[in-house]
């Protein structure tokens, strides 16, 4: 269904692709007051709110649905991604569950693969064979009823089964396979059917980060230097980009590594979230274009998503809150050892739950009985 310029009285859709048809690019014809002006303002009230979902959306997924903010320039400045998902016949595959909302797969890069000597570009290839390993996988679960998000995140050196490959670091599926191994073996591991991909370049959140102004994030203990890995103070510190590439790279200096260290990326993201939809970033024109300039260096996503696509999910997701965003990692089952690597292990019990959840968009029912679990990011985060 493609968009469409205007309102349309009987859907209440308001397109951003095309001017109103009252007038200018707001609607406005000069002045105006009384029921025309009003008109008028409620329009543009209405826009501020799909700029607002949008911005919102793309925090959490990856940066796919802010770039719906005026016009397709920014939606196609997204690259896509072809053949991102699996061949394999679809009765091989997690059957998707009706009306349960849909769950992304979002995969996270230290910089693209073909462009490590100049730090990384979302403008380059999403996969090159065998050029690097994901650095971050997280399952983002989108609710039927669009008013909640859980973002899962499964650590890197978790130990499973590679469909072709045998027992490896999940991490290893998308150097060896791209993201359609990746797919296929998140899949495999959880039973969940990936609706979509995105593919996110972390090096690119630096600029990202300084468009909204920088984020505020808090550091409950001083953590002590160890090796190449800085010293963190205690207290809140206002990070710019180059700081918060640091806090979410890190994890050599942190208690439980790469466990912690996914904890951190969510952490950043929430306070990024937070950020843009503060009003500062959403009342400025400057800042609010530099941070959807800043979209197509960062996120690349499945050619499946049109832009069309895009623009009705985050007009599907205008009434979502801060608040109905959960972030947490899949269940903790210890560290190990194989074949000469240190490995995480999946509880599978615990797990099996979490994955069910998400299959049939009972979310809300398992936070209610596991909200407070250590694998759930709470307001404190090394």
């Amino acid at each position: 269904m493609g968009a469409r310029g205007g309102e349309d009285e009987a859907s209440g859709r308001l397109s951003l692709f095309e001017d109103d048809p009252t007038g200018g690019p707001d609607g406005d014809e000069g002045e105006g007051a009384g029921a025309g002006g009003e008109v008028r303002r409620r329009r543009r009230a209405r826009r501020l709110l799909v700029w607002a979902s949008a911005v919102l959306l793309f925090l959490l997924g990856g940066g796919v649905t802010a770039v719906y903010w005026t016009a397709n320039h920014f939606a196609d400045s997204v690259e896509r991604i072809p053949n991102a998902f699996p061949t394999v016949a679809d009765s091989a595959q997690p059957k998707a569950v009706a009306n349960a909302g849909q769950t992304f797969l979002l995969i996270g890069l230290d910089a693209r693969s073909d462009t490590a000597t100049t730090g990384g570009s979302a403008k380059a290839p999403a996969w090159k064979e065998g050029a690097q390993r994901s650095d971050t996988m997280m399952l983002m679960h989108i609710a039927a009823d669009r008013k909640s998000v859980a973002v899962v995140s499964i650590a890197r050196d978790t130990w499973v089964d590679v469909p072709g490959h045998g027992k490896a670091k999940i991490n290893a599926a998308y150097s060896w396979g791209g993201p359609a191994l990746a797919v296929q073996t998140v899949q495999n591991v959880t039973g969940i059917r990936v609706d979509h991909l995105a593919v996110i370049d972390w090096n690119g959140f630096r600029a990202l980060t300084d468009a909204v102004g920088g984020v505020d994030i808090t550091i409950p203990q001083t953590i002590e230097a160890k090796d190449d890995a800085r010293q963190w103070d205690k207290g809140t510190h206002h990070m710019d980009g180059a700081e918060a590439l640091l806090y979410v790279r890190e994890r050599h200096g942190l208690p439980n590594g790469d466990l912690d260290r996914t904890k951190r990326q969510q952490n950043f993201l929430r306070a990024l979230m937070n950020q843009t939809m503060d009003s500062g970033t959403l009342g400025s024109p400057s800042r609010l274009t530099g941070l959807l300039r800043s979209v197509g260096d960062v996120v690349s996503v499945d050619d499946r998503l049109s832009n069309t696509d895009l623009y009705d999910l985050a007009w599907s997701m205008r009434g979502l809150r801060a608040d109905g965003v959960r972030f947490m990692n899949a269940p903790f089952g210890g560290f190990g050892d194989e074949q000469g690597q240190s490995v995480v292990y999946l509880d599978g019990r615990a797990a099996g739950l979490l994955w069910e959840a998400i299959r049939n968009d009972r979310m809300d029912e398992y936070l209610a009985q596991h909200g407070t679990s250590s694998d759930t990011l709470g307001e404190s985060v090394r």
